[in-house]
Order: C-alpha cells, then structure tokens, then sequence
C-alpha cells in the first residue's frame, strides 16, 4: 500500500573504470576513414577493429555530456548507462595494463558506447600545474580548442587521437585512436563549460551533491581509508571550493536533467548516512518527456507503507514542478533507503513515463546491479537507472534507431 498527498495545481510560469568482461571492438565504415589529421598512431586501432557494431554510412552520433565534481558517482553511472546501450561487452579501451598489448586508459567502450574522460584534456601534467599553481578544477588548465576539435570530429563520425591523463604519474601519455561509435558520451569536470563543445552535445546531465554530503562522505573515506585526520580533510574541501565553485558547478544552468544528492529530510541519523535525491528534469526538450508521479500537473508526496526500511529512515517519494536557473523544471526526488532492493518492484508501480520496456524493466534493472552497489538502495542508484532508461528512450526517438534490449 502507498500513502498519498495529492495536490492539483496549475503550474504557470510562477543530473578510471574497471569493468570487466571486456572482449569486442568494431569494424571501421567508409565515413569513419576520413579521420581528422593527427600524429600517425595505431594505438587503440586492434582493439576499436574488434568491435561488433560499425557505425554505419551516414548513421548520427549522438554525444551526451555528464558534469560533476571528483568523487560524485560518475563511474557508477557510467557502468549503469553503458549496461544499457552496450550489454555485457563493456570495457577499457587499453584493456589496461595486464592485457597483452594493453596500456593505462581512460576511455571506455563497448558495442553502442564510447565513453571519454575529460581529465585526458587537462593542458598540462601534474608536474606543470605545480608551476602554474592552479587546480585541476580551473578552466586555464584544460585544453578546450582540442576538446572542441576531437568532439566535433567524432559526431562527424571521424576518429581522432586522444591524449590520455595517467592519474598513476600524473603525465600526458602517448595517445591513442578513438573512433566514434552511435553514442559518444563526454564526462568530467568542464563537458558544459565551452559554449562550442556545449553546442555539439545533444543531451545534458549533471549529477550534484551538497556541500554536507561530500563532507560526510569524505571524512568518512580519507579517514579512515587514508589516515588524513579532520583538520587536512577541511583544508583539502576548502581549496577546492573556489574553482569549483567558479567552474564547475554552474553547468547545472546548462543541463537537462540534474540528479541531485542532498541530506535526507526523515532520517533519524547523522548527516550522510541517508539521502534525498531528486531528479531534476527540464521541460519542453525534444524527444524527451519527464518522468513523474500520479499527474503531471500535480504536487505529490507518496509514502510507500509495505516496503521495507532501515528503521532509523523509511522512504517518501515526491513529485511536482519547479523554477530551476529560471527555467521550468519537473522533479521527483526520493528521500530514505530501502532495506530489500526487491521493494523497488513496488516504488516502480507510482513512477510514470520512465521509459522502461516493461511494467518491471527499471525495478529489473536495479535488482540486476544488486544491493551492494553504491546508492543501489537509495534514490541515488534509482534516478541514475532511470536516467540510463530515458537516454535510450531519447536516442531512438532522435535517431529513429533501436537499442537492442
């Protein structure tokens, strides 16, 4: 059973991976031969040959960019979007160190997706930034006119040789071939911040968390994971915050759907241990239609009664529309954690339009991952499942073209 608050209302104008089982590449098309000119280098060629689906003569690519700061949950979305374009042959382009042949990579693939970190376009190394004495957060240490050239050759369905950051050493090492496949997706810190890299990307997402809730979460990690006692974990978020502040956090004005981390608003613990996510989503965007509960013109508060909960924090769902950067927006959050990741079989049945295949396909999805995924069990893992649900829905809507389920 589930609790309801309803309100009707007339709305006027008042958001390095380690995937394994990694076994594919792709053949090159006629199109993908007229690649943009580059220092000749093969290295990523053998593996991308591999892959089982070619982009075809002609075929659009669609680019989706993912903004958020250093330790926001992008490579666990990353693995969750990439499961449901690519199916099981998802991995690193390099194959990493211990394959044969292999090298350090940031760039993920599989047979629909490729997935480019942006750190590979940071315009010096570690070494460099000691002597510019800026933070990798600051836009005059990324390089935007290459980022601008490589992600506008790969929509033109070209292939480009892309740097790669080492985040072992810290250097610029040799780069290697990427070639386009029907979904490139752009992520790091700066993917909104130039307005011609901006331009290029079909699809927008951002995926924030409060200031309280990286505090706790950090803390918690450099703690007790790295000996760092309270005062050097403050000093480290407080260098941080002017550039990030600066630079990365108002992309959020430029992106299509914000999933919002934020401390929970039932629980009876301490800041972090529970969450409120919201999934804030734009309106009016082509091919994309928002996600919502009971009416889309309505306020609502849902309070699931037969789901199980940790007892110090139930679970509320809610929904209504917003102003957001003074734009319209629609939004629905989840606030508290399940304690059966089976439940979500139950919070699926009052969500509308999320672009799942089936009446079970979003709840599918999340038992698949598993409880012991980070924020499998919360709103976190929710809204990044269906996100990854509607970005399909968005591609074949866009491009006329089927994801194989």
């Amino acid at each position: 059973m589930f609790r309801s608050i309803v309100t009707l209302v007339s709305f006027a104008s008042a958001v390095a991976f380690a995937p394994s089982g990694f076994s594919m590449g792709r053949f090159l098309s006629t199109k993908q031969s007229n690649s943009v000119s580059f220092p000749n280098n093969d290295r990523g060629m053998s593996r991308m040959a591999q892959l089982a689906m070619k982009l075809g003569v002609d075929e659009k690519v669609i680019v989706i960019g993912v903004a958020a700061d250093s330790g926001c949950g992008k490579s666990t979305f990353m693995r969750r979007l990439t499961k449901v374009f690519g199916g099981a042959n998802v991995g690193p382009l390099g194959g990493g160190f211990g394959a044969p042949g292999g090298w350090e990579t940031n760039t993920l693939v599989s047979d629909v997706t490729t997935v480019i970190c942006l750190d590979d376009y940071h315009a010096n190394d570690r070494n460099g930034r000691k002597v510019s004495g800026l933070t990798a957060l600051h836009v005059k240490e990324q390089n935007f006119d290459l980022m601008y050239e490589h992600v506008k050759a790969l929509k033109e369905g070209k292939s480009i040789q892309k740097p790669i950051y080492n985040h072992v050493n810290g250097t610029l090492d040799t780069p290697e071939t990427v070639v386009p496949t029907p979904i490139v997706i752009i992520e790091g810190l700066h993917p909104l911040v130039d307005a011609r890299v901006r331009e290029l990307l079909d699809f927008t997402i951002y995926l924030d968390i409060s200031d309280d809730i990286k505090f706790a979460w950090k803390i918690q990690r450099d703690m007790a994971e790295r000996g760092w006692t309270l005062e050097q974990v403050k000093a480290s978020i407080e260098q941080r915050k002017p550039d990030f502040a600066a630079y990365v956090e108002p992309q959020k004005e430029f992106s299509d759907v914000v999933i919002s981390v934020l401390p929970s608003e039932i629980s009876k613990e301490a800041v972090g241990k529970h969450l409120k996510v919201k999934m804030i989503q734009t309106l009016g965007k082509k091919a994309y239609k928002p996600a919502f509960i009971a009416d889309e013109d309505a306020k609502v508060t849902v309070v699931p009664t037969t789901v199980k909960t940790e007892p110090t924090c139930g679970v509320q769902l809610e929904y209504g529309k917003e102003k957001f950067y003074g734009r319209d927006v629609s939004v629905v959050s989840m606030d508290g954690k399940l304690a059966d990741i089976n439940d979500y079989t139950k919070i699926e049945k009052v969500l509308s339009q999320t672009a799942a295949r089936s009446p079970v396909e979003l709840s599918a999805e999340l038992i698949k991952v598993g409880p012991n995924s980070p924020g499998s069990l919360d709103g976190t893992g929710l809204f990044q499942t269906m996100t990854a649900l509607k970005l399909r829905e968005f591609y074949e809507a866009a491009t006329g073209k089927k994801v194989s389920a």
